[in-house]
């Protein structure tokens, strides 16, 4: 119940810094190394492995990393956990078993199952589980610890269980935890890896060292990483990444609603933040569940238009292609990137990008690309392409459902083959109404009287933006407190349709961080069905942030440009994270529905 637990993070996705899990054990003292893999379109692809070979669904990179390390963390007693069972953790388990016996190393090995439902109408279909069955495995002994689709702050959550003795009553703290874990999961991304203010960083020309949370036993954390490793660990890059692909203030997860406007950060040396202040009630009834289907063919052809008309060399080839393979299913997108009066052929040319989707393999394949490459000599002047006729690629859908906590068969698999059940929350708390504030119209873009200049937004702001299904999140952060008072009420609902008008049809919920100085936004139906359908040029929004920062607005003058001012490096330990977590029922996991905060807005 005493000390500080280390967790590092080797791994934000699959395809992730393939040299991280032996950096990570080799750059300086810790206890737990954890990997995440998994993510909505990496379950498609895992499911699609798994429809070749029963025996695949895992990631199987994390095997020939774990070839090169596991002696290393064993000899070092770092205790391995990784999502990367994906759609199949005993058979990743098994796996390891194998190779352990061939490098002659004794190995404890830990698996979580139950994840999988029974879904005939989907592809895949997995319940996201809480942290309670990591930690059995790791009281059980185990050396590394393999799950399936549990919540991405599980891997470090359940550490935090088997370490500290938490139970299901200690909410703060295993708020705490999700919020640790939530800010190592994507690795390098909370130590300066996509950071807005990427120019001023130390030694940005390296690439950024992984990151480690040392957690405390009421919750509460100080992120930082390995000393010598590239990026930087600043409040201000903690903060990127807690905005990171999440909603409203109640974060909702399978053992704990963490309560993102509780979390408190500030500087504690240099790479090094505290966390802290984080409160959490009671987990929702149920569990997400993210399901994904085929959902037919897919092909995308590019042409290169040149010079003069391109509206109207654009339209012609729109008739032309909706001529030859019929209406259904096409999509075009022209990208303005010509240039006036331009001296070579790149600057002067848009490309218009065509689309088309079907459930007829052969009508999305080679009868729409050869259609494509026939308007060769048949149409602009000036036709060209920058792709090849080909055949079409499945895709994939994703939704997101729910089910009940006690509707899944939550299992921790022991080292000794021993099947342990881990039951469902005692205690749930179903969620209060949806927010349904009015959109703020929001005051002018300075103060009454005040001078303003006209400069990109993102000379005053940082921004995170991210995908969650067909949803879209954009978190934006003032870097001061003079330009959160602006901000907060100059950034609406209705200014963000202005400035972004491919939101302007969607229903926009807004959310207020006063910790954090910032203000979210989920931008729903933006992604359409999903990152592996959609045909967006950034179709996980992961650029969203940086548009809307570069977008030219009045400024009040009178705000400070650059970085706020350092705050003096505490000596002390975290603060703890707020008295005891209660047991009684508490609030609901979201606010009541309203007409005047301005805490939240939805716009239909």
């Amino acid at each position: 119940m005493t000390g500080v637990l280390r967790v590092g993070n080797a791994s934000g996705f699959y395809g992730d810094r393939f040299s991280a899990w032996q950096e990570m054990l080799d750059g300086g003292e810790l206890d737990v190394l954890t990997g995440d893999y998994l993510a909505e379109l990496t379950m498609l692809i895992l499911g699609r492995d798994r429809m070749r070979d029963p025996d695949l669904g895992y990631a199987r990179t994390f095997l020939r990393q774990l070839e090169g390390c596991l002696g290393t963390a064993l000899d070092r007693g770092v205790t391995l956990v990784t999502n990367a069972g994906g759609l199949n953790p005993a058979g990743l388990a098994a796996a390891i078993r194998s190779l352990a016996d061939r490098l002659g190393l004794p190995v404890r090995i830990g698996y979580v199952e139950g994840d999988a439902l029974a879904r005939p109408d989907a592809l895949t279909a997995n319940a996201y589980l809480g942290a309670f069955g990591v930690a059995a495995c790791l009281d059980a002994g185990a050396d590394v610890v393999v799950t399936g689709r549990v919540t991405d702050a599980s891997l470090v959550v359940g550490p935090a269980i088997a370490r500290f003795g938490w139970r299901r009553e200690d909410l703060d703290a295993l708020a705490g935890a999700t919020v640790a874990g939530h800010l190592i999961e994507c690795g390098a991304q909370v130590t300066g890896g996509n950071f807005s203010f990427f120019t001023e960083l130390p030694d940005r020309g390296h690439r950024p060292g992984f990151p480690i949370v040392e957690l405390h036993p009421d919750g509460s954390a100080v992120l930082t990483k390995h000393a010598g490793t590239g990026g930087a660990v600043t409040v201000e890059t903690v903060t990127a990444q807690l905005l990171y692909e999440v909603g409203g203030p109640a974060y909702l997860g399978p053992d704990v609603v963490t309560r993102l406007d509780t979390v408190r950060l500030g500087q504690d040396g240099p790479d090094r933040v505290r966390v802290s202040g984080v409160r959490g009630t009671p987990p929702p009834e149920t569990l997400k569940v993210g399901v994904n289907n085929l959902g037919g063919f897919r092909n995308s052809m590019t042409f290169v238009l040149c010079g003069l008309d391109i509206p109207a060399k654009a339209a012609l080839v729109r008739g032309q292609l909706e001529e030859a393979v019929g209406k259904e299913g096409l999509e075009f997108t022209l990208a303005r990137t010509d240039h006036p009066d331009a001296t070579d052929t790149e600057s002067a040319s848009a490309l218009l990008h065509v689309h088309l989707r079907d459930g007829d393999k052969a009508r999305a394949g080679r009868a729409f690309s050869a259609a494509a490459v026939e308007l060769a000599l048949a149409s602009y002047p000036g036709c060209t392409l920058t792709t090849l006729p080909g055949d079409a690629t499945p895709y994939g859908v994703f939704t997101a459902e729910t089910v009940p906590q006690d509707a899944v068969a939550h299992v921790a698999v022991l080292p000794d083959g021993t099947r342990r059940p881990i039951a469902a929350p005692p205690v749930t708390c179903l969620p209060g109404p949806p927010v349904q504030h009015q959109a703020l119209t929001g005051g002018p873009s300075s103060p009454a009287g005040g001078a303003s200049r006209r400069a990109p937004l993102g000379e005053l702001v940082g921004a995170r933006s991210g995908d969650k299904g067909g949803d879209a999140n954009l978190g934006v952060w003032a870097r001061t407190d003079a330009t959160w008072a602006w901000l907060r009420g100059w950034l609406t609902v209705q200014r963000l349709a202005e400035l972004l008008p491919e939101t302007a049809p969607l229903a926009v919920a807004r959310y207020e961080l006063p910790n954090l100085r910032a203000v979210n936004f989920v931008i729903e139906g933006l992604l359409g069905q999903g990152v592996a359908a959609s045909t967006r040029f950034d179709p996980q929004a992961k650029a969203l942030g940086e548009l809307l920062r570069s977008r030219i607005v009045d400024l009040p003058a009178e705000l400070p440009l650059g970085p706020p001012a350092a705050e003096p490096a505490s000596t002390t330990p975290p603060t703890p994270a707020a008295e005891p977590a209660s047991t009684t029922p508490p609030t609901p996991a979201a606010e009541p529905a309203s007409t005047t905060s301005p805490t939240g807005q939805v716009r239909p």
